[in-house]
Formats: C-alpha cells, sequence, structure tokens
C-alpha cells in the first residue's frame, strides 16, 4: 500500500488539487482517499463517479466503440473533477477521481501528472 499512498500524496502536489481517491467502480468502495474539503466529502463524490463511469462504458459498449476511456472531465463553476480509469491489468476496474480547483489548476498539466502517477500504482 505504500505505492498507493505516494501515488495519493503525488496527485494532492498537482497544483489547485483539493482531493483525489482510488476507486473500484463495480463496487463504489474507495481504496484510498488524500485531501478532501468540508465542501467536498470525498468518499460520497467518488461513489457517485462510478456512476459516470459505469454510464460511460455501457455506452461505448452498446456504440460498439472499442475505445477505451482516457479520461472523464466535469467541469463545474468553480472546480474541475478528472476521472481516469486504470490501464493497466492490475488496475482493471478501478479509476483515479481527482478534484481540482479550477482557479488554480492549470488542465493540461494536471492530465499528463496523472497519466504519470497512474503508471505508478501498483495494486
Amino acid at each position: 500500500m505504500a505505492a498507493l499512498d505516494t501515488a495519493l500524496k503525488d496527485a494532492m502536489s498537482i497544483e489547485g488539487a483539493i482531493g483525489v481517491a482510488l476507486v473500484d467502480y463495480s463496487s463504489g468502495m474507495t481504496l484510498g482517499i488524500a485531501g478532501g474539503s468540508p465542501e467536498l466529502d470525498l468518499g460520497m463524490a467518488a461513489a457517485g463517479n462510478t456512476d459516470v463511469v459505469r454510464a460511460k462504458m455501457r455506452t461505448l459498449e452498446m456504440l460498439k466503440i472499442e475505445d477505451s476511456i482516457e479520461d472523464i472531465l466535469i467541469t463545474l463553476d468553480t472546480q474541475y473533477h478528472l476521472i481516469r480509469p486504470l490501464s493497466s491489468r492490475a488496475g482493471k476496474g478501478l479509476f483515479i477521481y481527482l478534484a481540482l480547483n479550477k482557479t488554480r489548476a492549470n488542465l493540461g498539466l494536471a492530465r499528463h501528472q496523472l497519466r504519470l502517477i497512474e503508471s505508478s500504482i501498483e495494486i
């Protein structure tokens, strides 16, 4: 779990990070959480975003699109929410959920850093 803790810590070092979670989208359970705020319950947000991931995967399946999801971006008035399904065999069924402060974050850089962090996660 040290690698997971390091990955979560690294994600929190992304400029503008509010919170991050590693989530199992089949159950909605979080495997790890870092950060958060009184306004953002990461456990609840992570569980709720499992529905987003499942819906998108079902849609791709119905459309017979063979691509995989790189990431899903939800843009709010004051925040970005990035959802990144893990592509490794060991990470199958998991996603990283990262909430960012919109005024402090560089979205392109955050996506790049999250991709690097994903590659370091060992489950």
